[in-house]
């Protein structure tokens, strides 16, 4: 048998070691688009680097890594994934969250609710660990909260047992064909779902309330919504479930209006095995409070870095897209000095640039902006009137934009890296810009 990994990071890495003792006897092949190869290549497998068109391609089994499009490999050939390969070997439950933004938050809160319950749970996909490194250790009663992509729901044959998508906006443009791919990709999380799974969206978001309708008639599952009075929702100040109030909305740790939404996904995808476990609510709910209580955000996701003369710093460079830089702008009352920019990943910034233009100097007191798309902004800024922007461009360092918003703050005020862009252009990842914000901030002072 011979195995083409097609790109080589760590999923297909994670693929190679989980094939390699299925098939002991098989060859493989790697090609990767990259000249230079980021991983140590396997012993005993030939790699081809630098190949930019997939669809010649030959092997009994190829394996895409997620961001090579299906269809841009040979007509009619085995393909398979990470993603797809534990689907089709996990002995346990799976819970599959997806959406443009706050996955990863949702897939943590409910792996803390089900922890709080006393269940084994195993968080795994997008949010760090390849899936199949963990397959040995997962067992029939364990549950396993997966985040997926887009790109690893592209051309999934199985769907979890409980599925959810917290919300749908343009993003990843620059890989998918246009919206609708995108959008189908991410749909494609319900689409082979049961009578006895659960569709879990998010009803007030017009991108998935426009294709339910059509999705109930061909999907049999149980679709549920969030917010909803029959299920999760908010009264007042308060999480409430079918009516009846639970506890206050500040036992979150996590700032925001989005991450309050994360949180009724998160108790609705957990009820269906809560309710299996325990015979009362009050059981459901101490593992709803405990678990959500508990989880004190992702690295790089609105996360509070430190206060510098009274100016207090968040940290939210997983913001790639325009709707998580108005999430974050929508997160705190305080005047915020907004860091913004970077590479272009195709999406619209019409609404972004209305919500700066609106506000007034008590709620976006000053925009920085930075890498590749600065002069656009300013650009699309500067059209509707709003002035409030210092342009430093694709060559500042960190500690240069940094310190030009401590700059424009005084105590009291917030300054939030929150870019709506990739970071491509200026540094290796969304973390390592994270990272390097950290470190500016700390340093401020010394």
């Amino acid at each position: 048998m011979k195995i083409a990994l097609l790109g080589f990071g760590l999923e297909t890495k994670s693929a190679y070691h989980f094939l390699r003792k299925k098939y002991p006897d098989a060859t493989f092949d790697i090609y990767d688009q990259s000249a230079e190869s980021k991983l140590a290549a396997p012993q005993q497998s030939e790699v081809f680097l630098g190949v930019n068109d997939f669809s010649q391609v030959e092997a009994d089994v190829l394996v895409r890594t997620p961001a090579v499009n299906p269809k841009d490999l040979p007509f009619g050939a085995n393909i398979t994934s990470v993603s797809r390969l534990f689907f089709e070997n996990s002995p346990a439950k799976i819970i599959g969250v997806t959406g443009s933004k706050g996955k990863g938050t949702t897939a943590s809160f409910i792996a803390e609710i089900l922890r709080a319950a006393g269940i084994k749970t195993h968080l795994v996909g997008n949010i760090g660990l390849p899936a199949l490194d963990i397959l040995s250790e997962v067992q029939p009663e364990d549950i396993v909260v997966y985040e997926l992509s887009s790109f690893q729901l592209w051309d999934m044959e199985k769907s979890p047992s409980i599925a959810v998508i917290t919300n749908i906006e343009p993003d990843h443009l620059d890989v998918h064909d246009d919206f609708d791919d995108y959008v189908q990709a991410k749909m494609n999380i319900f689409a082979h779902q049961t009578a006895d799974d659960f569709a879990i969206y998010n009803g007030q978001n017009k991108e998935i309330l426009s294709r339910i309708n059509q999705l109930k008639t061909e999907t049999p599952a149980k679709f549920i919504a969030f917010p909803s009075s029959e299920c999760a929702h908010i009264s007042g100040d308060q999480f409430a479930w079918n009516g009846q109030e639970l506890f206050n909305l500040n036992i979150l740790k996590l700032p925001g209006a989005h991450n309050q939404s994360n949180a009724l996904a998160a108790i609705n995808a957990t009820f269906p095995i809560l309710n299996a476990k325990f015979d009362n609510l009050e059981d459901i709910k101490r593992a709803w409070t405990e678990g959500l209580a508990k989880f004190e955000g992702l690295p790089h996701r609105l996360k509070f870095v430190a206060e510098k003369g009274g100016v207090k710093f968040y940290d939210d460079s997983i913001a790639t897209t325009p709707g998580s830089a108005i999430a974050a702008i929508n997160a705190f009352s305080a005047p915020k000095i907004l860091i913004l920019g970077g590479s272009d990943k195709g999406a619209d910034l019409s609404e972004l640039v209305e919500k700066i233009a609106k506000s007034s100097a008590s709620e976006v007191k000053n925009v920085v902006l930075i890498g590749g798309e600065a002069d656009n902004l300013q650009n699309k800024l500067a059209e509707v009137g709003f002035r409030r922007f210092i342009n430093l461009g694709k060559g500042a360092v960190m500690p240069e934009i940094v310190e030009t918003a401590y700059d424009l703050a005084v105590a009291g005020d917030i300054v939030i890296l929150s870019p709506a862009h990739a970071s491509f252009d200026m540094f290796k990842s969304y973390s390592d810009r994270g990272d390097r914000f950290v470190r500016a901030v700390k340093g401020i002072g010394r």
